[in-house]
């Protein structure tokens, strides 16, 4: 089954939404008084599951170093941290040969798997990716596709690329899963089938898919995946890539040092020899991050036992409000590649007319408690390409004291998931209703590049 028939199967009785820290936090308003803060920019950062904390401040005490300690706590802690591995290919329905590899991000991932592609690799990846999929591939030969404006036309725009490449060598595609600008789901299958059938390998970014819908490396026939624990409700600086290990166990070590060598001897002639492990130990030099690898074991888990045809459901349910709600807003845009029908995940991004995004942003902030994305996302081609503005556009910041020649924030991004209640996005789209139709209520100015409340009257 494809990511976007799964998405758009037949809807489960919906459930509440899961509990996750910071839900009963309270922030000032600039207009006076203070409300329960609405964070609506889980595309960025999710809030840490309940759940999750809760394990994690259970195992704290018993924290131990991992793989070369004889204590309790260290067999304890190395036992918790290879199962966590264990949990995480279960979740991501890997092969009996793959590799789950610990990282610090999706970033962190894709780079690692950048260092490890063979001599004469060519790579192929479209200008719609996030910079953590755009940039990483430095020492390859590297194809930046043009945006699609459907789902079929992703295929046959990578079909066309690799078809003129060369058949000898090999090659690499690069494709998320769920846009982080727009929400919209990939043909992540078809692209995969595409890629196989002309030699290539691919690897999927699923940061922003991972939290919101089941990813299977097997059923989706990738070859890697990649995501970050801070999306998907863990809290800390931890990732994972997972998949196939031959080019990881050829590759040299990402990091050189203590857990990634198996052995390491001085020769006659006073060097080093060194033999490295070839699990995923080869890439996880150094003392581990064990509370962030299990805090994405306890999410996976976490998002399983909730069931994700419920948590899909419920956010479907979530998007038809704010879709709605925005859709009658005139002066509103929402930005989209592939157009109102296509499947998507609980991430949406907009202009308002004769708005700036910071200055929108902003004011929902100090205004309404709510909590909102602007700029570019870390996606500047594929914001730029359905803006259509000019890469070398400048303009000001949204305030009066804007300094001449500052880069303009060009949209607004809303996001939201399994801990997200129907309050916050029914107060969102009120605050927008409210903001086009009556303005802000305050005044703002530019500090630092940012549209701020004016507090000095």
């Amino acid at each position: 089954m494809s990511v976007s028939t799964a998405i758009t199967a037949a809807a489960p009785t919906l459930g509440e939404p899961l509990p996750v820290l910071g839900r009963d936090v309270t922030v000032p308003l600039v207009t006076g008084g203070e409300v329960g803060y609405a964070a609506l920019d889980y595309a960025a950062s999710a809030p840490a599951l309940q759940r999750v904390w809760d394990d994690v401040a259970a195992y704290a005490p018993y924290y131990g170093s991992v793989h070369r300690g004889a204590g309790y706590l260290s067999q304890l802690s190395t036992d918790l941290f290879e199962n966590a591995r264990k949990t995480v290919g279960e979740f991501l329905g890997c092969r009996e040969d793959d590799q789950v590899v610990f990282t610090r991000s999706t970033t962190d991932s894709l780079n690692l798997l950048a260092a490890a592609l063979p001599a004469g690799c060519q790579v192929f990846v479209f200008e719609t990716e996030h910079h953590a999929s755009l940039l990483p591939w430095k020492d390859a030969e590297v194809s930046y596709l043009d945006a699609p404006r459907t789902p079929r036309q992703a295929v046959e725009t990578l079909e066309r690329a690799l078809a003129a490449r060369d058949p000898h060598g090999p090659a690499l595609v690069c494709v998320t899963g769920a846009s982080n600008v727009t929400g919209e789901l990939w043909p992540v299958g078809e692209l995969a089938a595409a890629a196989h059938a002309h030699g290539a390998r691919i690897v999927l970014d699923a940061a922003q898919l991972a939290p919101h819908h089941p990813v299977s490396v097997t059923e989706l026939d990738v070859d890697w995946v990649a995501f970050s624990g801070h999306k998907l409700y863990a809290p800390f600086g931890s990732g994972v890539l997972a998949g196939r290990a031959d080019w990881l166990r050829a590759a040299e070590p990402y990091l050189a040092g203590g857990g990634a060598s198996r052995r390491v001897t001085r020769r006659e002639d006073g060097g080093v020899d060194v033999e490295w492990h070839d699990s995923a130990a080869r890439h996880e030099a150094g003392s581990p991050n064990v509370i962030g690898a299990y805090s994405i074991a306890s999410a996976c888990k976490a998002l399983t036992d909730a069931g994700f045809d419920t948590l899909v459901a419920r956010e479907r349910q979530l998007i038809s409000t704010v879709r709605a709600g925005l859709a009658d807003v005139p002066e509103v845009r929402v930005l989209s590649l592939f157009g109102d029908d296509a499947p998507r995940v609980g991430v949406i991004s907009f202009v308002v007319d004769g708005w700036n995004s910071s200055h929108f942003a902003a004011a929902l902030s100090a205004e309404y408690g709510i909590g909102v994305r602007d700029g570019l996302f870390c996606a500047h081609p594929l914001v730029r390409t359905l803006l259509g503005t000019d890469p070398e556009t400048q303009g000001e910041c949204g305030a009066p004291e804007a300094a001449p020649g500052e880069k303009s924030l060009n949209a607004i991004r809303v996001s939201f998931g399994a801990g997200t209640p129907d309050e916050h996005v029914e107060r969102f789209v009120r605050a927008v209703r409210e903001l086009v139709s009556g303005g802000a209520r305050w005044s703002y100015r530019t500090v630092d590049g940012r549209c701020v409340p004016d507090t000095s009257a």
